[in-house]
């Protein structure tokens, strides 16, 4: 007999299985021998009390062995020499949109900018050893994209637009722990996303599929002559059929880092190039293809002593304990018209350099599986919006329509902050009480953030509508929880690299762009996601609009 029961229970006995055990053994009157298996389906912590409690959804097997799989697995299939198409980047979007397209049988050629998981983890450790950024493979740019290297946490509220325990079942498929499908915040790590991301590369790559690294999309091909009907599509010999429809994109020219060699590589395209890729941006505006300036959040990241956030999250001078995880936390208000809010919090973990190329400075954080760093932070953002970054910067009026508005506040918020850096990137840094009552940190508290910190008077040279909000943000805070506002607490500056800092737009319902047929603009590049699973959902849309368009 299997049988299904919802508990909430003390930690100590969520977290040990014996004890575990026991306890539906003594509540539910099942004999402790009989009770073959118990599988945890869905997992939370409630600290909402004094007494933490944990939720589980649990199922037990009684009298007989567990039969049934963890996850649910996909049979992907052969799909050399079938029709193609062209995915330009391999983050969560790219990958995805991959895997899927082999289901639709289509065969993906995936070409990506920067370097294959491992080899970029060089490159990363360069950035914090030597101050340099390869501007092709860095935080942002390689296998993986953003999230490979920047936490793999796998929460997101975009329930409504697929299934996410899909997405987390082909992440499990490949490699990473069922743990994720029944945590309420499930999180795979930075230790261990990248072997799960080379399993699906390799699983593309046994199906027949193309992934090319160090290899960057320079143009789309456009002929307005030569686009698909439904049910006509493009073929491994590169000879669409032609048909009568007005403009569409039916390849790319593509450009090989290492040789300088360029090639055509023909299908219909799903751009999936992630938040950062400038250049694309400059491109599609360059060419005249449809892209309109999108709101963002900036600001910094903040980052405590762990064993302070455990201790306030849980109510305990003893922290978290033996059974509890790091503690979380999640913070919203709104000052003066506009948000200010907590983003992408890194229990136990640590903060890194995320720029993309020259004279800039980024931060990020990141967390390992273990979640067990001395300091966890988050990033501590402002919403800003076009008009009122045309309205606050003189330089700005009457530019809140530019299609690149928002691109280039991010580089002038990031220009800043490098001019203000110490050594290498040594990060600009203010204690948090310090920069709250605008008095300089005379000295700093040891970090996460590798290339160091130096103190510096943030409450000075940030822009005034992001350092009010902050400061005011931060107050109310502190009055939520008792011992958040503290000098214990720095902040890391600055954090711009929330979203995209442009929409590419497209059809609601074919998912192309709106005015180019055979362009999918997917992810959080695009500016129709915000994380890795959003973002793997979004990416196998546009796979499935993809499929529909070639007449599966």
């Amino acid at each position: 007999m299997i049988k299904e029961l919802q508990l909430r229970i003390l930690p100590q006995i969520a977290g040990d299985s014996n004890r575990l055990r026991d306890y539906l053994s003594d509540e539910y009157a099942i004999r402790k021998p009989s009770i073959k298996g118990v599988r945890i389906l869905k997992r939370s912590i409630d600290a909402r009390q004094r007494q933490v409690f944990v939720n589980l959804k649990v199922r037990i097997y009684i009298n007989e062995e567990p039969t049934d799989d963890e996850y649910i697995s996909i049979d992907y299939k052969p799909v050399s020499g079938k029709r193609q198409a062209v995915v330009v980047g391999a983050g969560p979007a790219g990958l995805f949109a991959a895997l899927r397209l082999i289901e639709h049988d289509i065969k993906p050629i995936v070409i990506e900018r920067g370097k294959n998981v491992r080899d970029r983890k060089k490159d990363i450790a360069n950035i914090s050893r030597e101050g340099y950024v390869d501007p092709e493979s860095n935080y942002s740019f390689g296998e993986g994209g953003a999230g490979a290297y920047s936490d793999g946490k796998l929460y997101t509220r975009s329930k409504k637009r697929g299934s996410v325990d899909r997405i987390l079942n082909i992440f499990c498929q490949h490699g990473a722990s069922t743990a994720i499908l029944a945590d309420a915040h499930p999180h795979i790590g930075t230790d261990r996303l990248p072997r799960v991301i080379e399993n699906m590369r390799n699983q593309i790559i046994r199906c027949g599929g193309e992934v090319h690294f160090q290899t960057k999309m320079i143009s789309l091909i456009t002929d307005p002559l030569l686009l698909p009907h439904k049910g006509e599509g493009y073929h491994p010999d590169g000879n669409p059929s032609p048909v009568g429809r007005s403009g569409g994109v039916r390849g790319i020219i593509a450009k090989d880092l290492t040789t300088g060699e360029e090639r055509e590589i023909l299908g219909p395209v799903i751009l999936a190039t992630g938040h950062s890729a400038r250049d694309v941006y400059r491109y599609l505006n360059a060419a005249n293809i449809l892209i309109e300036p999108k709101s963002l959040a900036v600001g910094v990241r903040l980052e405590h002593p762990s064993h302070l956030i455990d201790q306030i999250q849980y109510h305990s001078r003893d922290g978290r304990g033996k059974y509890l995880p790091a503690a979380e936390y999640s913070f919203v208000t709104q000052v003066e018209g506009r948000g200010v809010y907590s983003f992408c919090m890194c229990p136990g973990g640590f903060v890194v350099p995320a720029a993309s190329g020259p004279e800039q400075l980024v931060v990020n954080g990141m967390s390992p599986s273990s979640r067990g760093g001395k300091w966890s932070n988050s990033g501590m953002v402002v919403e800003v919006t076009p008009e009122s970054v045309a309205s606050s910067l003189p330089h700005r009026e009457g530019q809140g329509g530019s299609p690149l508005i928002m691109l280039e506040y991010q580089e002038e918020l990031e220009r800043l902050c490098y001019n203000n850096k110490g050594e290498k990137l040594a990060a600009p840094s203010q204690r948090m009480a310090d920069f709250v009552n605008n008095r300089i940190s005379t000295d700093l508290p040891a970090s996460s953030y590798s290339p160091g910190v130096i103190s510096s008077p943030l409450h000075f040279w940030m822009p005034k509508d992001i350092r009010t909000r902050l400061q005011q943000g931060f107050k109310d805070f502190g009055k939520k929880s008792h011992g958040f506002l503290t000098n214990e607490a720095i902040l890391i500056a600055m954090e711009t690299r929330t979203s995209a800092p442009v929409r590419i737009v497209r059809d609601n319902e074919t998912l192309q762009h709106v005015e180019v047929s055979g362009l999918y603009p997917a992810g959080e590049g695009a500016g129709y996601a915000g994380g890795i699973v959003s973002a793997a959902i979004d990416g196998e849309r546009c796979a499935d609009a993809l499929a529909e368009l070639l007449g599966e």
